[in-house]
């Protein structure tokens, strides 16, 4: 197998802002302290969760070096640098480098889409230019667009695509990567309520919303699993699982923040276009961190 930049949870960390929409830097600085006294194996900075497509150049790479700077080396901080423009991704990921990125997330392009001959050459652009061990990203239901398992197979033979994050939900697509693949891409599943049957498919790992309210407990998941304690993972899985779907009851990271603002830490709202989560959404929010014994 490729080096493995983590295996287990790492999260992917909402970006906590202030009244005026900037960035609130003390507050990120808590909450990467809390990951990293919770047991988190990484930190994905600047991702969906992150809020990055409402960031600014400056404020993107901003962000992900305060993040490699806080954790200083404790754990992997890996910084989301996708585009749906080739060069702007270069460029992006080269200076995350500089800030002190340990690999890149790389999700599919967006809007302007492409083929799959065009999802090889972008993401081998990325990693050729750069030299950083680059995790893919496949959501189709944001970008429009899928890594099918043949294309996985040709992007794994490049030394430094070392892994995907699967968002796709379709379990016979990531299965055929599996047989494919093999140790040459790791598997991280994309979605909080599948962290099991992608682990049982050969899946290392999550990258995770959940765990910024659960970060234990999402590490705990796969340590469990790993430990060939399945009935146990699986237990856990299943009682965050209500947990879980409130956490998607509006777009992403709209319900995230607003249970981090439930739990006490001052994150502050979403940039727009993401509007406040509607009273019923944060009654079922509520009634759903208590549950799970994080509300009383």
């Amino acid at each position: 197998m490729k080096q493995t930049i983590f295996k287990g949870s790492g999260v992917a960390i909402i970006t906590p802002m202030l009244a005026d929409g900037s960035v609130n830097y003390p507050v990120l600085g808590v909450l990467l302290e809390r990951q990293v006294a919770a047991g988190t194996d990484a930190v994905i900075i600047c991702g969906t969760t992150g809020e990055a497509s409402a960031l600014n150049d400056t404020e993107h790479l901003d962000v992900i070096e305060y993040a490699c700077k806080t954790v200083n080396g404790r754990l992997p901080v890996i910084a989301g640098t996708g585009s749906n423009d080739t060069r702007h991704a270069v460029a992006l990921s080269a200076e995350a480098k500089n800030r002190g990125a340990n690999a890149l997330l790389q999700v599919t392009p967006y809007y302007n889409k492409t083929s799959q001959t065009g999802l090889i050459r972008h993401f081998t652009a990325v990693a050729d230019a750069v030299g950083l061990p680059v995790i893919l990203y496949n959501v189709p239901s944001r970008t429009g667009m899928t890594i099918q398992p043949e294309t996985y197979a040709e992007l794994a033979r490049h030394p430094l695509i070392v892994a995907t994050k699967e968002a796709s939900g379709n379990f016979s697509a990531i299965a055929k990567t599996a047989a494919l693949c093999g140790d040459a891409l790791a598997i991280y599943s994309g979605n909080d309520d599948q962290i099991l049957p992608v682990l049982s498919l050969g899946g290392i790992g999550v990258i995770s919303v959940l765990a910024n309210v659960a970060p234990r407990e999402t590490h705990d998941i796969c340590r469990l699993y790993f430990e060939g304690k399945q009935t146990e993972s699986l237990a856990l899985q299943l009682r965050l699982l209500e947990l879980t779907e409130a956490l998607f009851c509006d777009v992403n990271p709209i319900p995230v923040k607003e249970a981090m603002a439930l739990l006490g830490h001052d994150v502050g709202g979403c940039r727009l276009p993401l509007a406040p989560l509607s009273e019923a959404n944060r009654e079922r929010l509520k009634n759903a961190l208590r549950g799970a014994g994080y509300l009383s």
